[in-house]
């Protein structure tokens, strides 16, 4: 997947990781990007640097994203790349249980990292299919391959998010469609806010949208389905797999350490 000449939607697109990847995908020479995100105001903002279309969307509609999806087709003739980036974090609450978060927020998660690609995949697949060729990028999260320390909400539905770009690559490899999944630990986004270095996720530092755009365009240029813009997840990945129980202590030692930063 080159950018140049491409059409490509990016939800979230108004602020952080999103708008970069609109401003890089521009720069790579794409015909049109379409810039999604709830807040209009935000989306217009980023639009005008890049040329770009401009919609006001509440992944968590379905209907809505399909009004878009069907209005770019209608306009360019196809989607190449739908990014569906738009995420949110909370973290469990007080007292710090992975129970904390309330049923609204679980079901907000669930909603914005999970159905929302499963309703953008449902309003791209019939022409993408029709076309043979077509790309997804997921915005997930490594907490999604590890974890989250502290927020459960957020570690679940990332895990799900995973799961569903797998099972959207396993059914329609074969159709020409491809899905990349983009898994950063800590980035400057609005996301982590004053969170100091990041916590647990900043452990291997804190990249910037740029940085994470960049990696990105090297993903989607060699096709690959993980988009690890920090290289260490792979190895805790790998260890995770190697050895589920004492990737589990880990991560409690890791929980300690941010719990009472003297031990």
């Amino acid at each position: 997947m080159q950018l140049n000449g491409r059409v490509a939607v990016v939800t979230g697109g108004g602020n952080g990781i999103g708008k970069a990847l609109c401003e890089r995908f521009h720069q790579e020479g794409a015909e049109k990007v379409v810039v999604a995100d709830l807040d209009r105001a935000s989306a217009e903002a980023v639009a005008a640097t890049v040329a770009g279309d401009a919609f006001a969307v509440d992944v968590r509609n379905e209907d809505a994203i399909k009004a878009m999806v069907d209005e770019v087709v209608t306009r360019y003739g196809r989607i190449d790349l739908f990014c569906s980036n738009a995420g949110i974090i909370a973290g469990d609450g007080e007292p710090w249980w992975a129970t904390s978060a309330p049923n609204s927020t679980w079901q907000a998660m669930w909603e914005i990292h999970v159905m929302a690609h499963v309703y953008a995949a449902r309003a791209c697949l019939p022409t993408m299919l029709e076309r043979g060729e077509g790309f997804f990028l997921n915005t997930v999260s490594a907490a999604g391959l590890l974890n989250q320390v502290g927020d459960a909400a957020y570690s679940t539905t990332k895990h799900a998010a995973i799961g569903f770009a797998e099972a959207l690559a396993i059914t329609h490899g074969d159709d020409g469609i491809k899905v990349a999944t983009l898994c950063p630990q800590a980035v400057a986004t609005q996301m982590i806010g004053t969170v100091e270095e990041g916590g647990t996720a900043g452990v291997d530092g804190i990249l910037t949208p740029e940085q994470v755009a960049a990696a990105v365009i090297d993903g989607l240029a060699a096709e690959r389905f993980l988009i690890l813009p920090h290289p260490q997840v792979a190895d805790y990945r790998a260890l995770k797999a190697a050895d589920y129980d004492r990737w589990l202590g880990g991560m409690r030692k890791l929980r300690r350490r941010f719990d009472n930063p003297k031990l």
